[in-house]
């Protein structure tokens, strides 16, 4: 491929993710949020424009997803999914810089909410796919790619769906997904990360209940809310000692740091202090995620009350991610411990319980992505890592799939800050990521279809 083609290709990807990020697919949780079929939507039009052929499955109105595929030469040849979802997370534009949903081009950076997670991948894709059709190219296996929506809520209503009830129009022996790519190690020992795997999902409901009374009078009531309050913070105190992964040596020996440093982040009783004087804030929240089981109470409800009716019902949603080898069980043990002689008082309703999951590393997707990777980077080595968020790869390797979190991102770009523009505020993509990350998809399916 020329340069000018790459570049033609790269303005597509930007064109297609300033469109998305416009179309405002906010996913709150809510059966009815989302709107994913005003994405679902741009991606069709834009794929048959190519001569392809889009399915669309829509299992809640308009929770829209799309799936197209350029069928293999070979049905016995392994296949390749490009995945990626649609919606985005809320967003208060308070916080921001500058239009959460104006898709700004701005000195090189596309701003947007899920610039980062992750329009800028799933465009990418989309951009890359096409490309490859209109080019006439003839897969050995299939080609599919799959616009999902409802990743960021859990994919009731996405992947998961998908899974339950129409496997075979997305089954594949290969996924692509979000996110990996960024740049590590050292000038002489460059690494790209590459997520194989992922933490456990546990969301719980926690109610806590009290006696309703006259707000007047306080005196020795039994006030719901000031009970939620201690559970929420004893979640927020609560720190489980860390625990390390096969993944865990691996992602010490990217990191950019002395051997000193190195080695106090392998020894269990340094760790944490280590992590609890780091610079950058973002890095180690990520670093500490890597390690730890963590617990975020993130929303409370305390119903239709007023401000003069002591509540007799709170319910607290808490984000809890495991670490590999976690079941209910062991989440359930973790809140005793956390919320002590509180426990009594608390009603755990389980919202999600997905356990940490794992692809292995020894086949011919990695060793693709590994030629891939090294075409603009000669000497890079992919790293395999864990990604501590949960994402629909968790889906596919249910169905048995080895699925990856990648891209390839400019080694500009700082992974710390780039970590802090997830659900954050000033979300934003450069544009030579977005090259690098269209011209990775091309490659890989090049190779591996071959």
């Amino acid at each position: 491929m020329t340069e000018r083609e790459l570049t033609h290709l790269t303005n597509e990807t930007v064109e297609l993710l300033q469109t998305m990020i416009r179309n405002r697919c906010v996913n709150d949780g809510t059966a009815e949020s989302g709107q994913e079929v005003r994405n679902a939507d741009a991606l069709t039009g834009f794929l048959e424009g190519a001569g392809l052929e889009v399915q669309r499955f829509e299992p809640t109105p308009d929770r829209v997803s799309v799936v197209s595929r350029i069928a293999g030469r070979d049905t016995d040849a392994p296949s390749l999914c490009l995945m990626g979802h649609t919606d985005v997370v809320p967003v208060n534009p308070s916080g921001w810089s500058r239009d959460p949903f104006g898709g700004e081009l701005v000195a090189g950076e596309v701003w947007g909410r899920g610039a980062v997670d992750m329009l800028n991948i799933t465009s990418s894709m989309a951009v890359a796919f096409r490309h490859l059709a209109a080019s006439g190219f003839r897969p050995s296996g299939d080609l599919i790619f799959f616009g999902v929506a409802d990743e960021e809520a859990g994919s009731a209503h996405g992947a998961q769906w998908f899974a339950d009830n129409e496997p075979d129009a997305i089954r594949a022996d290969y996924a692509l997904t979000e996110n990996g790519g960024l740049h590590g190690g050292s000038p002489e020992r460059p690494v790209i990360g590459i997520n194989i795997g992922e933490k456990g999902v546990a969301w719980r409901r926690l109610r806590v209940r009290g006696r309703p009374g006259h707000g007047s009078m306080p005196f020795r009531s039994d006030n719901a809310l000031l009970t939620a309050a201690a559970v929420i913070q004893r979640l927020g105190d609560y720190a489980p000692p860390p625990r390390f992964t096969e993944l865990w040596t691996e992602r010490v020996e990217a990191l950019p740091v002395d051997p000193e440093t190195k080695a106090a982040m392998r020894d269990p009783d340094l760790l944490d202090q280590l992590l609890a004087e780091m610079p950058n804030v973002g890095t180690a929240a990520y670093l500490h995620a890597c390690t730890h089981t963590t617990f975020s109470a993130n929303l409370i409800d305390g119903g239709h009350m007023k401000a003069n009716v002591i509540p007799d019902a709170v319910e607290i949603q808490v984000d809890i991610r495991t670490l590999p080898g976690e079941d209910e069980a062991a989440v359930a043990h973790h809140l005793e411990l956390a919320l002590g002689d509180l426990a009594d008082r608390v009603e755990v309703e389980i919202l999600m319980n997905d356990q940490a999951s794992i692809s292995r590393t020894d086949n011919p997707l990695w060793e693709s992505l590994q030629r891939a990777v090294n075409r603009p980077f000669p000497s890079a080595r992919i790293s395999p890592q864990m990604t501590v968020g949960f994402t629909d790869a968790r889906v596919y390797r249910q169905l048995g799939a080895v699925a990856y979190g990648a891209g390839l991102f400019s080694p500009e770009l700082d992974s710390g800050d780039f970590s802090r523009r997830f659900h954050g505020n000033d979300e934003r993509i450069d544009v030579e990521s977005l090259r690098l990350t269209t011209q990775l998809w091309l490659d890989v399916a090049a190779d591996l279809l071959a």
